[in-house]
């Protein structure tokens, strides 16, 4: 069965996304079910947002790599 995709939401949004989800699992009010579904969108979010910083982090690692002499090349991040 073909995974189902979600939209992609900019990191902010995301980040947001996260603060409420953490906010809300601290309350301690949610019920277990809930609260598991709220943990499991936590983390994928979390996993989601550490790609993105990765993927930014090699951006400016290739940026600023100081080999005068390179041919420049656009950049292509890899699609998932």
């Amino acid at each position: 069965m073909p995974k189902k995709t979600e939209p992609s939401v900019s990191f902010e949004s995301a980040l947001q996304e996260l603060e409420t989800i953490v906010r809300r699992l601290e309350t301690g009010e949610l019920p277990l079910e809930e609260a598991l579904n709220e943990f499991e969108k936590g983390v994928k979010l979390a996993k989601t947002g550490q790609q993105t910083l990765q993927k930014a982090e090699q951006r400016v690692q290739i940026l600023l790599k100081p080999d005068n002499d390179a041919e420049l090349t656009a950049f292509s991040p890899e699609k998932n």
